[in-house]
Parts: structure tokens; sequence; C-alpha cells
């Protein structure tokens, strides 16, 4: 079944189920395109295909559209995770040719969003090959999406962050500045909730050796240099993970992996990573 896959995935079937009908609402009740042209019983074939090389990720949520609309029989030909080529077929969808034109761009857009995080995520992993360095995402997620875009990241072979604000405590510059020190924030959230995980984004060594004496064990570098990331390694030494974060680019992304840092984050995972071109091309056409 579809909700077995899915939640397999980490994923919550009823919340893929009412994207799709939300988008399917957007798209009101008639086709004033299609209905005039095709009868209601008339059956079609079309595939999904890549129109470039890249990571899938988003065809179970395009079976979700199917299934929504009902009446389809649907032939997988990759999986979500996949490396595909340009021209490989993905998935091909045989059903009721009015429903079909209807699914097509909904399934799109969830299929060419979700598989551009994937690939550009692939790109960073690719890039980190060889090295202890793994890249990992953040809360820069378009509302109601997040599950899928996260989702999309680990199909790429990225790793989550916090899913939500409840899941970890991150405490940033302005929850410092606000506190009085790096020291009395991390104190607050330790008093409150004894075994939450903490994460403390630190933006100098001196802060950075305040977090360790606080009894941080998770800190995030932002936007230090690859000498002072070096050098965090160097004054942690294995006492806390370290993930750099700020102005990280896919040039740059070995001079600072080579530092030792546990994690990148990269917030453009998911918040402008292009879509991967993907059509779907009718190749078959009959009334019944």
């Amino acid at each position: 079944m579809l909700e077995q896959r899915l939640a397999a995935e980490g994923l919550d079937a009823a919340a893929v189920e009412a994207l799709v009908r939300t988008a399917l609402a957007e798209d009101g009740e008639v086709d004033v395109t299609s209905e005039p042209i095709f009868s209601p019983d008339q059956m079609s074939t079309a595939d999904f295909t890549s129109r470039a090389e890249g990571i899938v990720a988003g065809l179970l949520v395009a079976e979700m559209v199917f299934e929504v609309l009902g009446g389809f029989v649907l032939e997988p030909q990759v999986r979500d995770g996949d490396r595909v080529k340009a021209g490989q077929v993905l998935l091909t969808a045989t059903g009721p040719t009015l429903k079909l034109l209807r699914a097509e761009r909904i399934a799109l857009n969830f299929l060419t969003h979700l598989s551009g995080i994937a690939t550009r995520t692939g790109q960073w992993v690719e890039a980190l090959a060889g090295t202890e360095t793994k890249v990992r995402d953040s809360r820069k997620t378009l509302p109601g999406l997040r599950q899928l875009q996260k989702w999309a990241v680990r199909c790429g072979g990225g790793v989550n962050h916090r899913m939500s604000l409840q899941d970890a405590a991150l405490i940033k510059d302005n929850h410092v500045a606000a506190a009085g020190g790096v020291t009395a924030a991390y104190r607050a959230i330790r008093a409150r909730y004894p075994e939450l995980h903490i994460q403390v984004e630190v933006d100098t060594l001196e802060q950075l050796t305040e977090a360790l004496e606080a009894g941080a064990t998770d800190v995030l570098l932002d936007n230090m240099s690859p000498a002072q990331m070096a050098e965090a390694v160097r004054i942690t030494a294995v006492r806390a993970t370290l993930e750099a974060s700020g102005g990280l680019t896919l040039g740059r992304v070995r001079d600072v992996a080579v530092t030792g840092v546990d994690y990148l984050a990269v917030g453009g995972l998911t918040h402008s990573a292009p879509a991967l071109d993907i059509g779907l091309d009718f190749h078959e056409t009959a009334g019944t």
C-alpha cells in the first residue's frame, strides 16, 4: 500500500494526501481546455521522463496524485533516491485522459521540485566524498512542504537537522543577546529540559570556549574562516560535534571539510535548489 511505503520513508501519508488535495483544489473543478476535447471514457498512457541527469525524489507523491484521482495503473521504472540520466523513464501511468491531464502539472510540480533538492544535495555529498563531513539541511523550507523537502534531502544522501522548534534547541545569536550570554541561555534551557539535545551557535572562538565550558556537546560555527574552523576543531578536541554554517559553496566545500568539522549546514539545499527538468509525454491515446 502507498500509505505503508510513505511511512517507510518517514512520511505522513495523511499530510501528503492533504497537500495533493489542496493542489487539486487550486486548479478548480472544470478543465475548460481538456473537457471539450476528450470524452470521460477515453484512456491514455504517458511517461514521466527525466530530461536531465539527477537524483529522483517525489515519485511517491506523484503516485498519491494518481491515487486521489483514481482509475490509474502505474508502472514505476525507478525509485526515489535513484540517480537517473536524461531521457530515462521514471514512471508510466495509464488511465482516463482527462484525469491524466489534470494530474500532469500537479505531479510534475512535486516531482521536479523535490528531485531538484535531491539532486542539489547529491552534488554536495559527491563534493564531500572521501571526507568524514556530512551535509545537513535547515528549517529554511516552504510552509507545508517541510517533511517532503527534508525527505528529498535524505533521498540525495544528506542529513536532516531538526524538523521543528520542539525537536531540539538551537541557541542562536539573538537568544544569546537577549539572554545576556551563551552560558545564561544554555543553562536556562538545560534547567527546563534536562535531556534535550542543545546546539549552540557561536561567532567567535571565545564564544566556542564559553559554550564548551557551559556543557555544550553540539556547536554551530557561524561564518568562520577555514583557519578558524580548524582552530575550533583543535580547541574542541572531540568534546562536541561541530557544524559549519554561513557562506558555504560547492567551490570551497573541500577547504571546509578538511578542517575536521562534522557537518555543513546548507540552507540552499531546500530554499534555492533548481527544479530538475522532468516532463510528461503521452505515447498512446485510444477511445474505449
